[in-house]
């Protein structure tokens, strides 16, 4: 079975030149595929494996806008829709300079497993540009906006293409992409774009989603091991949406997380992050960790190096792919790091999960730990599609509901396929069977 593993890698790797991202997610859900194929020959009979790398759909398209100063802009936009066989495409669009074909669709692969795991009847896709909302006035990423959903809005819709936030997305963009799209459509059409504002058919949860959600699966691991949070020292990369709601509920748990990040360095606060104040730099002033130093007595900005050179009991990387490598992985191992969590999607090097799997620690892939935000957006769709909204307490203990039963998904997956306890070939054989099974159910399309 490892024959055909690796000559539908290959294959991959030979149609998609260049695309190094995309390889590696495209490898790491493949290495953990054989023992599956193994006990299923019909899903190599029935090319699951083929079929499963390819995208249903990509879509490439020119997004020009004019800036403040009357200045034309020309950036990308894309949209991999890539497997819908459980229900409509669903996934993030991200807004950053690094966004390229790759990217997305290495995001997009992910998203194919992460939805199915959440058991809620969405299918995979990703979207995003190369544009920088980063020192933008709220003038040129609304023009952005309007003019990359001009051409989006002819791809996307409820039951077809559901899109939400990712890094460079918020509820500013989502606002702007929202309204392009309702003035174009003529249609309400509330379910066409998640994480919106509770005004106008948000979920309350939303925003906390990922980063909590990456929190409980951490929270559910150590159960296993009869342990918990209470009195654990975390790392945390990245300042965003994600980092900040993780830094919340490990709170919560009884947790101490110690650092924190962007592009210019990471904050070391060992007395634990005022959380409140990192709110009030990141969220409203949308400021840089320096600021928060400048505020914090007895926290630190180092600019060299990364959290995770930082002695901690867990680490939670929340900020973006290939962010832990093998060096990073093997500076927590010395340290006594015995659980490392995915906020991020794909924010782990295979070395560094060789490395972390080698050491036996407690390890959580993205696409089971970070499923949080997708879950809570499904449930944002429930909630529109009934013109309804459930309160706090309601959303997120569903939410909770959910990432346990993701957990225990991946956890009897495992065992089933003779690796207990290995949450990567757990994660990828759970959500890669529900998807194989609809797939043959829906024949060759």
């Amino acid at each position: 079975m490892q024959d055909v593993v690796e000559k539908v890698y290959e294959q991959v790797v030979a149609r998609n030149r260049g695309e190094a991202e995309f390889h590696q997610a495209v490898r790491e859900v493949l290495e953990s595929l054989g023992p599956v194929i193994a006990k299923h020959p019909h899903y190599a009979e029935n090319a699951l494996l083929e079929r499963i790398v390819e995208p249903e759909r990509q879509i490439m398209f020119r997004v020009p806008w004019v800036d403040d100063a009357g200045e034309v802009h020309v950036n990308r936009g894309f949209r991999i829709e890539f497997n819908s066989a459980l229900g409509p495409y669903k996934g993030g669009l991200r807004f950053h300079p690094s966004v390229n074909a790759g990217i997305i669709k290495f995001l997009g692969f992910e998203q194919i497993f992460k939805n199915a795991l959440t058991g809620q009847g969405i299918g995979g896709g990703k979207g995003g540009s190369d544009f920088d909302p980063h020192g933008k006035s709220d003038a040129e990423v609304m023009r952005f906006c309007q003019s990359f959903m001009t051409e989006l809005s002819r791809h996307i819709g409820p039951s077809v293409d559901v899109p939400a936030g990712d890094i460079g997305v918020g509820g500013r963009e989502i606002g702007y992409l929202f309204g392009q799209y309702k003035r174009l459509r003529n249609s309400y059409d509330a379910g066409v774009l998640t994480g919106k504002g509770l005004a106008w058919g948000g979920s309350l949860v939303r925003t906390e989603a990922t980063g909590y959600g990456t929190v409980l699966f951490a929270q559910s691991m150590l159960a296993t091991k009869g342990d918990s949070l209470e009195g654990k020292t975390v790392a945390v990369s990245g300042a965003g949406n994600v980092a900040i709601y993780a830094i919340e509920k490990a709170q919560q748990l009884g947790a101490k997380p110690i650092t924190f990040s962007d592009s210019s360095g990471y904050v070391v606060d060992e007395a634990g992050v005022d959380l409140e104040l990192l709110k009030q730099v990141k969220e409203v002033e949308r400021g840089r960790v320096a600021d928060y130093v400048s505020r914090r007595p007895g926290a630190r900005l180092v600019t060299e190096g990364r959290p995770w050179d930082v002695p901690v009991d867990v680490a939670l990387p929340c900020a973006t792919q290939n962010e832990l490598d093998a060096d990073n992985a093997a500076t927590l191992l010395r340290n006594g790091c015995a659980v490392v969590a995915e906020g991020a999607n794909m924010p782990s090097t295979p070395e560094a999960i060789e490395a972390f799997q080698a050491a036996g620690i407690l390890y959580a892939p993205g696409k089971a730990s970070n499923a949080g935000g997708v879950a809570t957006s499904a449930l944002e769709m429930e909630q529109n599609a009934g013109r309804t909204r459930w309160d706090f307490a309601t959303a997120e203990a569903k939410l909770t509901g959910i990432m346990a039963d993701i957990h225990d998904s991946c956890v009897e997956a495992a065992e089933t396929y003779g690796r207990p306890g290995d949450y990567v070939l757990g994660a990828n054989a759970a959500g890669f069977t529900r998807v194989a099974d609809v797939m043959i159910a829906h024949g060759i399309v």
